[in-house]
């Protein structure tokens, strides 16, 4: 029989023993907290830096967008191998590139640039290339009139962006995208559309086929033939239209010069617009944020999309607008009358509501549109040149969104 201290001795060294367990394990599962605690905020810092890196990316995406918008690089469709790469360094310190290549500096605010890019050559650097065929030797387009809309004959480029951003730690995440500028399915009866009588007065020159955009300026002043500036060298295949389109008459006089397909002029029709949403394939809701608010004096240069009223009045046709020389694009809407005195020169859609007043020399790429209180008159110096193309430009370069059509993100 065992003495009775020798069981207290016995129970104590058993509870020594059962605490000495519990700090153990105690011990163990702190360690192993604080081993997940910090294996957790290691991988939280590492996700947060590839989010960095991936917001880096998509900013590279969008400069891209902005200069293609803005034209500076690849809005001519000519050499399908041509490829602009976008560094991270100020004009004068661009890298020299190969035949089909061209660098440029960055748009970004000197001293805050994100790191999309680098300074030098290299695969990480921003990249803007047309989407083509294996053999490089055709663009790809898209056509929303087509069934399948992508092709290589015709509609809108579609361009290949390739954006690796960084984060600290080394940490990348690389965007490929593809995009192409929204399409505007736009409705234009002729090169002249008006909703009075016009009266072709001198040697006035209108011409319904359809022009590339780059035309010169003041090509076709001297007829579809006239010699050095005839416009032919720089018409579509298909796609023409009249020269002129009315609801009411026609008077020509002088030798004034109209051309167009089906025929040269088609007066006494219907349907002209009931507002200038109809002649971009807009409904009228979407028109008037587009257009944006009203200015009460006309901008010169007209570079953009203006909307030039003096009331607010929509479509009242009450105000007075006048160019004295000026050199513009994009979309010029006047509810009222526009007088262009001296030399206008003009890419994309004219729409008038009330009086075009021609005074002086006028040469405009694109359309012309005036719905009028009056006779339409056309003077000796005034050139006309339907192009779709000059209008889907000016309407894409300066109120035109991108359409993401394939988006790739990896870790590079």
């Amino acid at each position: 029989m065992s003495h009775p201290l020798q069981s207290v001795r016995n129970e104590r060294g058993i509870a020594l023993v059962m605490a000495l367990l519990v700090m153990l394990v105690i011990g163990i599962l702190s360690a192993t907290l604080m081993m997940s605690l910090a294996s957790e905020s290691k991988m939280a810092s590492y996700s947060q830096r590839e989010a960095e890196a991936l917001n880096n990316a998509e900013a590279g995406v969008a400069e891209a967008c902005a200069r293609i918008r803005n034209q500076d690089l690849l809005y001519s469709t000519a050499n399908p191998r041509e490829v602009g790469v976008i560094y991270n360094v100020v004009s004068g310190n661009v890298p020299v590139l190969g035949a089909d290549s061209a660098g440029f500096a960055t748009g970004q605010t000197a001293g805050q640039w994100l790191p999309y890019s680098t300074t030098a050559r290299s695969p990480d650097a921003l990249t803007l290339e047309f989407k083509t065929n294996a053999a490089r030797t055709l663009v790809y387009r898209y056509d929303p009139t087509l069934s399948p809309p992508i092709n290589t004959v015709s509609g809108y480029p579609i361009y290949k962006i390739t954006a690796t951003g960084t984060a600290p730690g080394g940490v990348k995440r690389k965007i490929v995208a593809e995009v192409m500028q929204k399409p505007y399915v736009v409705n234009i009866k002729g090169a002249l559309t008006a909703d009075k009588d016009i009266r072709f007065v001198g040697n006035a020159v209108v011409c319904g086929y359809d022009h590339k955009a780059d035309a010169h300026d003041w090509d076709g002043e001297n007829g579809r033939n006239g010699s050095p500036t005839s416009c032919v060298p720089h018409e579509q295949l298909t796609g023409h239209l009249p020269g002129s389109w009315n609801t009411g008459n026609i008077v020509n006089g002088g030798g004034a010069f109209q051309n167009g397909q089906p025929s040269a002029n088609l007066y006494g029709q219907t349907g002209f617009y009931s507002g200038p949403w109809e002649s971009m394939g807009l409904q009228q809701a979407e028109f008037w944020p587009f257009i944006g608010p009203r200015q009460t004096s006309a901008p010169n240069p007209p570079e953009g999309v203006f909307y030039l009223d003096n009331d607010g009045v929509k479509q009242n046709q009450s105000g007075d607008f006048a160019y004295h020389g000026a050199s513009g694009e994009g979309l010029l809407y006047v509810d009222g009358d526009l007088r262009l005195n001296s030399t206008f020169t003009f890419r994309g859609i004219l729409y008038v509501e009330g009086d075009l007043i021609m005074n002086g020399q006028a040469w405009i790429l694109g359309a012309v549109i005036v719905k009028g209180k009056s006779e339409v008159r056309q003077n000796g110096g005034a050139t006309i040149l339907y192009s779709s193309e000059a209008i889907q430009q000016a309407l894409a370069r300066y109120g035109g969104q991108f359409v993401n059509l394939a988006w790739i993100e990896s870790a590079n």
